[in-house]
Protein backbone atom coordinates (compact mmCIF):
# COMPACT_ATOMS: atom_id res chain seq x y z
CA UNK A 1 0.00 0.00 0.00
CA UNK A 2 1.64 3.34 -0.68
CA UNK A 3 1.91 5.38 2.05
CA UNK A 4 1.07 9.05 1.31
CA UNK A 5 3.12 10.52 3.28
CA UNK A 6 6.33 9.12 2.19
CA UNK A 7 9.52 11.73 1.30
CA UNK A 8 11.77 11.02 -1.03
CA UNK A 9 14.60 8.60 -0.28
CA UNK A 10 17.34 11.50 -0.43
CA UNK A 11 17.96 14.84 0.96
CA UNK A 12 18.52 17.21 -2.17
CA UNK A 13 21.66 19.72 -1.98
CA UNK A 14 22.10 22.19 -4.07
CA UNK A 15 24.85 24.76 -4.00
CA UNK A 16 23.85 28.24 -3.04
CA UNK A 17 24.44 30.67 -6.29
CA UNK A 18 25.35 33.95 -5.40
CA UNK A 19 27.18 35.78 -3.29
CA UNK A 20 31.29 35.40 -2.79
CA UNK A 21 31.25 34.48 0.97
CA UNK A 22 28.80 31.75 0.24
CA UNK A 23 29.75 30.13 -3.51
CA UNK A 24 31.29 27.02 -1.84
CA UNK A 25 28.76 26.58 0.96
CA UNK A 26 26.17 23.36 -0.34
CA UNK A 27 22.55 23.82 1.47
CA UNK A 28 19.74 21.88 1.68
CA UNK A 29 16.83 22.81 -0.94
CA UNK A 30 13.31 22.03 -0.36
CA UNK A 31 12.70 18.68 -2.74
CA UNK A 32 9.77 19.72 -4.73
CA UNK A 33 5.78 19.66 -4.14
CA UNK A 34 4.73 16.89 -1.91
CA UNK A 35 1.87 15.23 -3.19
CA UNK A 36 -0.50 13.63 -0.11
CA UNK A 37 -3.64 14.07 0.48
CA UNK A 38 -4.96 16.68 3.39
CA UNK A 39 -8.50 16.06 4.21
CA UNK A 40 -9.21 20.13 5.21
CA UNK A 41 -11.77 22.24 7.47
CA UNK A 42 -12.18 25.96 8.15
CA UNK A 43 -12.45 25.55 12.05
CA UNK A 44 -13.05 29.59 12.65
CA UNK A 45 -13.43 32.19 10.01
CA UNK A 46 -14.10 35.60 9.86
CA UNK A 47 -11.20 36.53 12.58
CA UNK A 48 -9.20 39.88 12.86
CA UNK A 49 -5.78 38.89 12.90
CA UNK A 50 -6.08 35.28 14.59
CA UNK A 51 -2.08 35.41 16.58
CA UNK A 52 -2.37 32.05 17.98
CA UNK A 53 -3.93 28.81 19.56
CA UNK A 54 -3.71 26.46 22.59
CA UNK A 55 -5.49 23.41 22.89
CA UNK A 56 -6.99 21.31 25.99
CA UNK A 57 -6.92 17.01 25.30
CA UNK A 58 -10.75 17.48 24.83
CA UNK A 59 -10.21 19.72 21.32
CA UNK A 60 -11.16 23.25 23.61
CA UNK A 61 -9.11 25.44 21.68
CA UNK A 62 -8.09 29.16 23.41
CA UNK A 63 -7.32 31.40 20.62
CA UNK A 64 -6.32 34.87 20.25
CA UNK A 65 -6.38 37.72 17.91
CA UNK A 66 -4.26 40.18 18.15
CA UNK A 67 -6.34 43.42 18.11
CA UNK A 68 -9.69 42.05 19.72
CA UNK A 69 -8.75 39.76 22.42
CA UNK A 70 -8.88 35.91 24.14
CA UNK A 71 -11.22 33.57 23.39
CA UNK A 72 -12.29 29.87 23.47
CA UNK A 73 -13.83 27.88 20.73
CA UNK A 74 -15.37 24.73 22.74
CA UNK A 75 -15.86 20.77 21.61
CA UNK A 76 -18.98 21.34 20.20
CA UNK A 77 -17.95 24.52 17.61
CA UNK A 78 -19.44 27.37 20.08
CA UNK A 79 -17.18 30.46 20.54
CA UNK A 80 -17.39 32.25 24.09
CA UNK A 81 -15.20 35.50 24.42
CA UNK A 82 -13.19 36.08 27.42
CA UNK A 83 -10.57 39.28 27.58
CA UNK A 84 -11.47 41.82 25.77
CA UNK A 85 -8.53 44.60 24.47
CA UNK A 86 -8.98 47.88 25.78
CA UNK A 87 -12.04 48.70 24.79
CA UNK A 88 -13.02 45.97 22.03
CA UNK A 89 -16.47 45.38 22.13
CA UNK A 90 -18.14 42.08 22.54
CA UNK A 91 -16.57 40.62 25.33
CA UNK A 92 -17.45 40.10 29.06
CA UNK A 93 -14.37 41.47 30.78
CA UNK A 94 -11.67 44.18 28.75
CA UNK A 95 -8.54 44.73 30.16
CA UNK A 96 -7.87 49.07 29.97
CA UNK A 97 -4.25 48.76 29.73
CA UNK A 98 -3.84 46.05 26.53
CA UNK A 99 -3.84 47.70 23.45
CA UNK A 100 -2.29 46.87 19.63
CA UNK A 101 -0.39 49.23 17.34
CA UNK A 102 1.96 47.81 14.20
CA UNK A 103 3.52 44.29 15.15
CA UNK A 104 2.03 44.21 19.08
CA UNK A 105 -1.39 43.49 20.68
CA UNK A 106 -2.62 40.44 21.92
CA UNK A 107 -0.02 37.19 20.70
CA UNK A 108 0.85 34.10 21.90
CA UNK A 109 -0.97 31.73 24.53
CA UNK A 110 -0.43 28.22 26.15
CA UNK A 111 -2.35 26.10 28.71
CA UNK A 112 -0.91 24.98 32.16
CA UNK A 113 0.09 21.19 32.46
CA UNK A 114 -1.83 21.16 35.73
CA UNK A 115 -5.20 23.27 33.94
CA UNK A 116 -7.61 20.52 35.38
CA UNK A 117 -6.33 21.40 38.54
CA UNK A 118 -5.32 25.17 38.41
CA UNK A 119 -7.44 26.26 35.29
CA UNK A 120 -4.73 28.18 34.34
CA UNK A 121 -3.98 29.42 30.93
CA UNK A 122 -0.32 32.26 29.85
CA UNK A 123 -1.37 35.45 27.16
CA UNK A 124 1.43 37.56 26.56
CA UNK A 125 0.24 41.33 25.43
CA UNK A 126 1.02 44.94 24.55
CA UNK A 127 0.36 47.10 28.07
CA UNK A 128 0.53 50.67 28.46
CA UNK A 129 0.49 50.33 32.31
CA UNK A 130 4.11 51.74 32.14
CA UNK A 131 5.62 54.31 30.36
CA UNK A 132 7.53 53.67 28.16
CA UNK A 133 4.78 50.20 27.62
CA UNK A 134 5.89 46.81 27.40
CA UNK A 135 5.11 43.74 26.46
CA UNK A 136 3.39 41.14 29.69
CA UNK A 137 2.88 37.73 30.16
CA UNK A 138 -0.11 37.49 31.83
CA UNK A 139 -1.68 34.28 34.05
CA UNK A 140 -5.07 34.29 33.92
CA UNK A 141 -7.96 31.63 35.51
CA UNK A 142 -10.58 30.62 33.27
CA UNK A 143 -13.87 29.45 35.24
CA UNK A 144 -15.73 26.29 34.90
CA UNK A 145 -18.05 26.85 31.96
CA UNK A 146 -15.29 28.81 29.86
CA UNK A 147 -17.00 32.12 30.28
CA UNK A 148 -14.52 34.41 32.32
CA UNK A 149 -10.96 34.96 33.38
CA UNK A 150 -10.00 36.31 36.42
CA UNK A 151 -6.98 36.82 38.75
CA UNK A 152 -4.83 38.17 36.40
CA UNK A 153 -1.15 38.38 37.38
CA UNK A 154 1.47 39.65 35.00
CA UNK A 155 4.20 37.35 35.42
CA UNK A 156 6.60 39.13 33.26
CA UNK A 157 6.15 43.00 33.13
CA UNK A 158 9.64 44.04 31.20
CA UNK A 159 9.40 42.89 28.05
CA UNK A 160 10.02 46.64 26.04
CA UNK A 161 7.86 47.57 23.52
CA UNK A 162 8.78 49.73 20.06
CA UNK A 163 7.21 53.33 21.40
CA UNK A 164 8.58 55.67 18.52
CA UNK A 165 8.85 55.37 14.91
CA UNK A 166 11.74 54.61 13.16
CA UNK A 167 14.01 55.33 9.85
CA UNK A 168 13.16 51.59 8.99
CA UNK A 169 11.41 49.28 6.88
CA UNK A 170 7.75 48.15 8.79
CA UNK A 171 9.38 51.17 11.32
CA UNK A 172 6.31 51.61 12.77
CA UNK A 173 5.76 51.25 16.53
CA UNK A 174 4.90 48.13 18.12
CA UNK A 175 8.09 46.19 15.83
CA UNK A 176 10.00 42.94 16.50
CA UNK A 177 8.21 41.80 19.95
CA UNK A 178 8.86 37.81 19.85
CA UNK A 179 5.68 36.68 21.48
CA UNK A 180 5.44 32.65 21.23
CA UNK A 181 4.97 31.25 24.46
CA UNK A 182 4.62 27.21 25.03
CA UNK A 183 5.65 24.73 28.15
CA UNK A 184 8.34 22.78 27.12
CA UNK A 185 8.65 19.01 28.11
CA UNK A 186 10.35 19.58 31.10
CA UNK A 187 7.45 21.59 32.54
CA UNK A 188 8.63 25.12 32.42
CA UNK A 189 7.12 27.90 30.78
CA UNK A 190 9.01 29.54 27.58
CA UNK A 191 8.46 33.11 26.08
CA UNK A 192 10.54 34.16 23.35
CA UNK A 193 10.83 38.05 22.28
CA UNK A 194 12.31 40.81 20.00
CA UNK A 195 14.50 43.52 19.21
CA UNK A 196 11.74 46.39 19.24
CA UNK A 197 14.09 47.56 16.34
CA UNK A 198 16.65 48.72 19.00
CA UNK A 199 20.35 47.50 18.33
CA UNK A 200 21.40 48.11 21.78
CA UNK A 201 18.43 45.16 23.23
CA UNK A 202 20.25 41.61 21.57
CA UNK A 203 23.49 41.53 23.85
CA UNK A 204 21.98 43.66 26.37
CA UNK A 205 22.39 41.52 30.12
CA UNK A 206 19.20 43.22 31.31
CA UNK A 207 16.84 44.01 28.78
CA UNK A 208 14.27 41.17 27.57
CA UNK A 209 13.94 41.82 24.47
CA UNK A 210 15.74 39.43 22.15
CA UNK A 211 16.00 36.60 24.54
CA UNK A 212 14.03 33.34 24.71
CA UNK A 213 12.97 33.03 28.40
CA UNK A 214 12.62 29.29 30.37
CA UNK A 215 10.83 29.94 33.72
CA UNK A 216 8.38 28.91 36.41
CA UNK A 217 4.40 29.85 35.94
CA UNK A 218 4.97 32.49 38.58
CA UNK A 219 7.84 34.03 36.14
CA UNK A 220 10.81 33.04 38.12
CA UNK A 221 13.46 32.37 36.29
CA UNK A 222 14.54 28.26 35.79
CA UNK A 223 17.42 27.31 38.19
CA UNK A 224 19.07 25.35 35.03
CA UNK A 225 19.29 28.52 33.09
CA UNK A 226 22.74 28.97 32.41
CA UNK A 227 23.05 32.56 30.93
CA UNK A 228 26.49 34.43 30.84
CA UNK A 229 27.43 36.55 33.94
CA UNK A 230 25.59 39.55 34.76
CA UNK A 231 22.61 38.38 32.87
CA UNK A 232 19.01 38.50 33.84
CA UNK A 233 18.66 34.94 35.21
CA UNK A 234 15.32 34.40 33.31
CA UNK A 235 17.54 33.88 30.05
CA UNK A 236 17.66 30.60 27.99
CA UNK A 237 19.64 32.41 25.22
CA UNK A 238 19.94 35.94 23.65
CA UNK A 239 21.06 37.73 20.90
CA UNK A 240 17.93 36.61 18.77
CA UNK A 241 16.29 39.70 16.14
CA UNK A 242 12.23 38.53 16.07
CA UNK A 243 11.69 35.40 17.29
CA UNK A 244 8.14 33.84 17.08
CA UNK A 245 8.19 30.02 16.70
CA UNK A 246 9.17 27.67 19.30
CA UNK A 247 8.82 24.03 19.12
CA UNK A 248 10.74 21.26 21.05
CA UNK A 249 11.91 17.78 19.64
CA UNK A 250 9.97 14.92 20.47
CA UNK A 251 13.15 12.61 20.75
CA UNK A 252 15.62 14.90 22.46
CA UNK A 253 13.80 17.60 24.36
CA UNK A 254 16.08 19.93 21.79
CA UNK A 255 14.01 23.80 22.41
CA UNK A 256 14.12 24.71 18.32
CA UNK A 257 13.41 28.61 17.25
CA UNK A 258 12.30 30.03 14.00
CA UNK A 259 13.12 33.42 13.41
CA UNK A 260 12.71 36.56 11.11
CA UNK A 261 15.61 36.88 8.97
CA UNK A 262 15.76 40.76 7.78
CA UNK A 263 15.99 40.98 4.00
CA UNK A 264 18.08 37.53 4.28
CA UNK A 265 17.81 34.39 5.88
CA UNK A 266 15.64 32.92 8.26
CA UNK A 267 16.69 30.76 10.50
CA UNK A 268 15.65 27.56 12.37
CA UNK A 269 17.88 27.27 15.59
CA UNK A 270 18.46 24.43 18.13
CA UNK A 271 19.25 26.20 21.31
CA UNK A 272 21.79 26.12 24.09
CA UNK A 273 21.48 26.89 27.69
CA UNK A 274 23.15 30.31 27.64
CA UNK A 275 23.99 30.65 23.76
CA UNK A 276 24.17 33.64 21.82
CA UNK A 277 22.31 34.00 18.67
CA UNK A 278 24.93 36.32 17.36
CA UNK A 279 22.60 38.91 16.26
CA UNK A 280 24.20 42.33 16.67
CA UNK A 281 22.63 45.44 14.43
CA UNK A 282 24.45 48.29 15.81
CA UNK A 283 26.35 50.76 13.91
CA UNK A 284 29.83 51.82 13.92
CA UNK A 285 31.24 48.14 14.57
CA UNK A 286 31.57 44.75 12.29
CA UNK A 287 33.21 46.71 9.90
CA UNK A 288 30.16 49.13 9.13
CA UNK A 289 29.72 52.52 9.94
CA UNK A 290 26.13 54.85 11.03
CA UNK A 291 23.30 53.18 9.76
CA UNK A 292 19.57 55.05 9.97
CA UNK A 293 18.82 55.48 13.71
CA UNK A 294 21.59 53.56 14.47
CA UNK A 295 20.27 50.12 13.32
CA UNK A 296 21.99 48.13 10.89
CA UNK A 297 18.70 45.61 11.20
CA UNK A 298 18.03 46.38 7.22
CA UNK A 299 21.41 47.60 5.59
CA UNK A 300 22.73 48.07 3.16
CA UNK A 301 20.45 49.78 0.94
CA UNK A 302 17.26 48.48 3.27
CA UNK A 303 14.66 50.12 1.14
CA UNK A 304 16.29 48.46 -1.99
CA UNK A 305 16.59 44.99 -3.47
CA UNK A 306 20.03 43.41 -3.59
CA UNK A 307 21.94 39.89 -3.62
CA UNK A 308 21.01 38.66 -0.44
CA UNK A 309 24.09 36.79 0.48
CA UNK A 310 25.89 40.25 0.04
CA UNK A 311 23.67 41.71 2.39
CA UNK A 312 24.40 38.54 4.63
CA UNK A 313 27.81 39.09 4.90
CA UNK A 314 27.07 43.05 5.95
CA UNK A 315 24.56 42.46 8.53
CA UNK A 316 24.33 38.91 9.35
CA UNK A 317 21.64 36.99 10.92
CA UNK A 318 24.14 35.16 13.19
CA UNK A 319 27.70 37.12 13.76
CA UNK A 320 30.47 34.53 13.93
CA UNK A 321 33.15 37.03 13.46
CA UNK A 322 32.41 38.98 16.41
CA UNK A 323 30.74 35.91 18.21
CA UNK A 324 32.27 33.00 16.94
CA UNK A 325 30.69 30.69 19.64
CA UNK A 326 27.30 31.79 18.53
CA UNK A 327 24.80 28.90 18.14
CA UNK A 328 24.75 28.20 14.78
CA UNK A 329 21.10 27.60 12.77
CA UNK A 330 20.40 24.60 11.32
CA UNK A 331 18.54 25.92 8.29
CA UNK A 332 18.98 29.31 7.12
CA UNK A 333 15.62 28.96 4.49
CA UNK A 334 18.25 29.15 1.01
CA UNK A 335 19.26 32.41 2.57
CA UNK A 336 16.01 34.30 2.56
CA UNK A 337 13.50 35.95 4.19
CA UNK A 338 10.23 35.23 3.74
CA UNK A 339 8.60 35.45 7.37
CA UNK A 340 9.07 32.09 9.36
CA UNK A 341 7.05 32.44 11.99
CA UNK A 342 5.62 29.21 13.66
CA UNK A 343 6.82 25.64 14.03
CA UNK A 344 5.28 22.31 15.49
CA UNK A 345 5.82 18.72 15.70
CA UNK A 346 3.88 16.69 13.91
CA UNK A 347 2.97 13.12 16.03
CA UNK A 348 1.28 9.98 15.17
CA UNK A 349 1.19 7.55 12.70
CA UNK A 350 -1.65 9.04 10.58
CA UNK A 351 1.25 11.41 9.49
CA UNK A 352 2.97 8.35 7.58
CA UNK A 353 6.85 9.28 7.33
CA UNK A 354 6.01 12.57 8.62
CA UNK A 355 5.76 11.57 12.15
CA UNK A 356 8.00 13.10 14.18
CA UNK A 357 9.07 15.90 11.40
CA UNK A 358 8.76 19.69 12.14
CA UNK A 359 6.08 21.76 10.10
CA UNK A 360 7.54 25.55 9.63
CA UNK A 361 4.65 28.46 9.17
CA UNK A 362 5.88 30.83 6.46
CA UNK A 363 3.85 33.97 6.05
CA UNK A 364 5.63 35.64 2.86
CA UNK A 365 7.17 38.69 2.25
CA UNK A 366 8.54 39.31 -1.36
CA UNK A 367 10.83 42.31 -0.93
CA UNK A 368 13.45 43.45 -3.66
CA UNK A 369 12.84 40.05 -5.87
CA UNK A 370 12.48 37.69 -3.06
CA UNK A 371 9.41 35.04 -3.75
CA UNK A 372 6.75 35.16 -1.40
CA UNK A 373 6.70 31.88 -0.11
CA UNK A 374 3.67 31.84 1.56
CA UNK A 375 3.79 27.84 2.85
CA UNK A 376 4.59 25.35 5.05
CA UNK A 377 7.38 23.58 5.04
CA UNK A 378 7.85 20.23 6.31
CA UNK A 379 11.19 19.40 7.90
CA UNK A 380 12.52 15.89 8.47
CA UNK A 381 15.38 16.53 11.12
CA UNK A 382 17.77 13.40 12.63
CA UNK A 383 19.68 13.25 15.44
CA UNK A 384 23.38 11.85 15.35
CA UNK A 385 25.14 11.69 18.46
CA UNK A 386 23.07 13.85 20.38
CA UNK A 387 23.19 16.66 17.28
CA UNK A 388 19.75 17.46 15.27
CA UNK A 389 20.50 18.66 12.28
CA UNK A 390 17.76 19.03 8.92
CA UNK A 391 17.94 16.07 6.35
CA UNK A 392 14.99 17.27 4.03
CA UNK A 393 12.91 20.23 3.89
CA UNK A 394 9.77 19.37 1.64
CA UNK A 395 7.36 21.59 0.92
CA UNK A 396 3.51 20.96 1.89
CA UNK A 397 0.82 20.28 -0.75
CA UNK A 398 -2.02 22.56 0.99
CA UNK A 399 -5.86 21.22 0.18
CA UNK A 400 -6.75 25.48 0.49
CA UNK A 401 -4.90 28.16 -0.81
CA UNK A 402 -1.76 29.60 0.67
CA UNK A 403 -1.54 32.57 2.94
CA UNK A 404 0.14 34.45 6.11
CA UNK A 405 1.07 31.45 8.60
CA UNK A 406 1.38 33.17 11.71
CA UNK A 407 0.85 29.88 14.07
CA UNK A 408 0.77 25.97 13.80
CA UNK A 409 -0.36 24.08 16.77
CA UNK A 410 -1.01 20.46 16.55
CA UNK A 411 -4.14 19.27 18.04
CA UNK A 412 -5.30 16.89 20.76
CA UNK A 413 -7.02 14.76 17.82
CA UNK A 414 -3.52 14.72 15.97
CA UNK A 415 -4.40 17.05 13.02
CA UNK A 416 -2.56 20.36 12.48
CA UNK A 417 -4.56 23.61 12.68
CA UNK A 418 -2.84 26.39 11.12
CA UNK A 419 -3.72 30.25 11.72
CA UNK A 420 -3.75 32.54 9.34
CA UNK A 421 -4.00 36.49 9.55
CA UNK A 422 -6.14 36.47 6.66
CA UNK A 423 -8.69 35.84 9.44
CA UNK A 424 -9.12 32.11 9.78
CA UNK A 425 -8.26 29.01 11.55
CA UNK A 426 -7.78 26.05 8.94
CA UNK A 427 -7.61 22.43 9.79
CA UNK A 428 -5.33 20.01 8.24
CA UNK A 429 -6.19 16.63 8.64
CA UNK A 430 -4.13 13.46 6.75
CA UNK A 431 -6.39 11.74 4.67
CA UNK A 432 -7.28 9.78 0.92
CA UNK A 433 -4.58 6.89 -0.69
Amino acid sequence: MNNPFRRPSTAYLLPLLAGAAFAASPALAQSGMNTTSLEHEVVLSDLDSPWDMAFLDDGTMFFTEKCEGLSVRMPDGSVNALLGMGETEGYPSNADDLFCEGQAGMQGVAVDPNFEENRRIYVYATSNMSDPHTNRLMRLEVNEDFTEVSNRTDIVDDVPYKMEASDHPFGGPGAHNGGRVRFGPDGALWLTTGDNHNPEIPQSPTMMGSKVLRMDTDGNAHPENNPPEGFDQRTYTYGHRNVQGIAFHPETGDAIVVEHGPWHSDETTVLQNGGNAGWDPRDNMAGRGDCPDGYCGYMPNQNEGMNRFERAAFMPMTDFETYPDAMPPIWENNGWSQGSSSAAFLEGEQWGDWNGDMVVGIMGIGFGGTPIGQRIDVMDLMVEDGEVSVNDVTEMTLPMESARFRSLVLGPDGSLYAAVDEGAIHKLTPGGE
